[in-house]
């Protein structure tokens, strides 16, 4: 029987459950993970295991936890669900810690699950780090007997580092009315917790984990966050809770690059020092915003591994993607979204405004408001993918619109003659699709430049 072809995407390998992700895979890639680091001749012996919500998840993690065991490490498992940044924290801090495994298909459908090394850094493996696993693929390894397997919460320092750099008492003191929609995801018995702990109100909806998601996606957008209600806002998280999703007191969804401007606002506005990281695809709003306050932008390619990358080399202020992952430099370099939402409670509180109004000052302070669309083509190979990238950079003109600038870190980004206006083609790195976003102020220009898109990918 042939087996699955392994790669790394954006964030670990990711496949449909008894077709791509199999015991056998899960196997292949722990032993390739076990090879690199006995090949980093580190002292360290130590490797953290997590494991989301998803169908065999825990079967997946106990299964993987032998594996490194018997190749010598003692493997610290989580004794339950577990956030994927709560086991990023523990791979940065937990002592003798050489990094952790965690099995997780974050925002994937529910037919999905993955696996991830975190190396000890609290971040995202880096492509060096990912190609390097790769060579040691279906590699002979020597059985040890000298590990063991320990079950444990994880969740207590990391909730003591949570409550150091949020501020707890300003959101208990001034709590806007919170609806907590669980999602289903792993965040449940972990943000709900410290609501509690803290003393903080609110309702909670879809509190248990459930490997069907409710029938729908584990991701904290729109059209998957149900529950709202006048005067509350309502805060989620993504499957393995390292992205937020937040629909304001009015039941409206803000978008993640909304968010982003405001935090950086406040941050600034809070004395903080350093960069704003963002990636590619994130609105140029954050750009504006950036200028306005007189702080450096660096761009990177889609992924919180390139983030993660500049947030460990520049003091950081705030690093964020569009899709509803951000951290900042006193955190980990890790996309956390249990943080993200406590970080938007402290600015409510702080600011003592509601979020549709602080959404509709940052519009006006940046001067303009951006309205934003996405169309996917699917792009079963990269051949096709790569000759639609190529018949757009041949263009000096989208919709009669003369091109400006291009950037090409990742894919092909085009901004238009008016400078906020912008043409973001990229192939996803989770699913066989080419992806166009497209972003400006003006509602028409958006639609002309989508119907040029339409007309021209064929």
């Amino acid at each position: 029987m042939k087996k699955t072809e392994i790669k790394f995407g954006t964030d670990g390998f990711r496949g449909i459950i008894a077709k791509d992700f199999t015991f056998e895979t899960a196997e292949r890639i722990t032993k390739a993970i076990s090879l690199y680091i006995r090949n980093l001749n580190q002292k360290k012996n130590t490797i953290i295991v997590g494991y989301d919500p998803r169908f065999m998840a825990k079967d997946f993690a106990k299964f993987c936890a032998e594996i490194l065991k018997d190749c010598g490490f003692n493997v610290v498992l989580s004794s339950k669900v577990v956030p994927t940044p709560i086991v990023a924290y523990c791979a940065k801090h937990y002592p003798d810690s050489i990094g952790a495994v965690m099995l997780t298909a974050s925002h994937n459908p529910k037919e999905y699950q993955g696996i991830k090394f975190i190396p000890n850094y609290g971040g995202p493996a880096e492509k060096e780090i990912t190609d390097e696993i790769l060579k040691y693929l279906d590699k002979d390894i020597l059985k040890q007997n000298t590990g063991k397997i320990t079950e444990k919460d994880l969740e207590n320092d990391y909730f003591s580092h949570l409550e150091r750099i949020i501020d707890f008492e300003a959101i208990k003191k001034n709590p806007p009315k919170i609806i907590y929609d669980g999602l289903y995801s792993a965040s449940i018995g972990y943000f709900d917790c410290l609501l509690k702990k803290h003393n903080i109100p609110f309702e909670g909806y879809r509190l248990y984990h459930d490997p069907d998601f409710g029938g729908g996606l584990p991701e904290p957008k729109d059209k998957f966050i149900k529950y709202r209600k006048k005067g509350f806002i309502t805060l989620a998280n993504d499957g393995d809770a390292d992205r937020f999703g937040v629909i304001d007191e009015e039941g409206n969804y803000i978008s993640p690059n909304i968010i982003l401007a405001l935090l950086l606002k406040y941050l600034v506005l809070k004395g903080k020092k350093g960069k704003m990281i963002k990636t590619t695809g994130v609105s140029n709003i954050v750009d504006i915003v950036s200028k306005k306050l007189n702080v450096e932008t660096i761009t990177t390619p889609v992924g919180f591994k390139w983030l993660s990358s500049e947030m460990r080399k520049n003091e950081t202020i705030l690093a964020g993607e569009d899709s509803g992952g951000l951290s900042v430099g006193e955190h980990i370099p890790e996309k956390d979204g249990l943080f993200a939402n406590f970080l938007i409670l402290e600015m409510l509180a702080k600011e003592n405004k509601q979020l549709s109004i602080l959404a509709k000052e940052i519009k006006e302070y940046a001067g303009c408001e951006f309205f934003a669309d996405r169309i996917d083509i699917k792009a079963e190979n990269d051949t096709k993918a790569n000759l639609l990238e190529e018949k757009f950079n041949q263009y000096t003109k989208i919709a009669n619109f003369d091109i400006k600038e291009k950037l090409t870190i990742d894919g092909l980004k085009l901004f238009l003659e008016d400078g906020l206006t912008s043409l973001l083609i990229r192939k996803s790195g989770t699913e066989p699709l080419l992806r166009f976003y497209i972003e400006s102020c003006n509602k028409e220009k958006l639609e002309k430049i989508k119907s040029f898109v339409i007309d021209n990918v064929n």
